[in-house]
């Protein structure tokens, strides 16, 4: 059914539809290859959009690394801030940092704080190879191919259109299954 749908879009929609279905696709083989019980769902409201494209550009002109890279990161991790849990391997904050990574790489800053947190994630990714070698960047960050698929597809789609940052930013985070936020929660 998704592919007859999808060569009924314009062609930007059905590209933006593909991209992100794919970049879906492999997250969720990702996340259901853990077998491990997730904890209960603690959710948050993300920072405004304007305000996390400052970070992502303070931390793109220090760091080299795009901006769309860190926002797809950030969105991947945890729906740009709308999840608060610490991961079942203890990372933590809106890029999801295990604590040694934090302490060699976030330049002292609090984990929480979306700021420090884009900051620290594009210290690690310039020190793991970005923006030269991406890919060993993004494996370095999360060392699965599926992940790194999916940052790259969600990236490459915020660098072709910008208003894709600001789609995304929009969409309601699942987990397990159920709706977690968004309208009416």
């Amino acid at each position: 059914m998704a592919r007859r749908v999808l060569v009924r879009l314009p062609s930007g929609q059905g590209r933006f539809a593909r991209e992100t279905l794919a970049a879906m696709s492999s997250l969720h083989r990702l996340s259901s290859s853990d077998k491990r019980r997730r904890p209960a769902v603690r959710v948050g409201e993300p920072r405004p959009p304007a305000e996390l494209r400052r970070y992502y550009r303070a931390a793109e002109k220090r760091f080299g690394v795009g901006w769309h890279v860190l926002a797809a990161i950030n969105f991947v991790e945890t729906g740009f801030g709308k999840l608060r849990n610490e991961s079942t391997a203890g990372a933590r904050g809106p890029m999801q940092f295990i604590p040694a990574t934090w302490r060699a790489y976030g330049m002292g800053g609090d984990v929480r704080d979306p700021r420090d947190a884009i900051m620290g994630a594009a210290n690690y990714l310039r020190a793991s190879g970005a923006p030269g070698n991406l890919r060993r960047a993004l494996y370095a960050y999360n060392p699965t191919p599926l992940y790194v698929d999916a940052v790259r597809r969600y990236a490459r789609r915020i660098a072709d259109d910008p208003r894709a940052f600001y789609t995304l930013h929009a969409w309601s985070v699942y987990w397990g299954g159920e709706r977690v936020t968004g309208p009416g929660r």
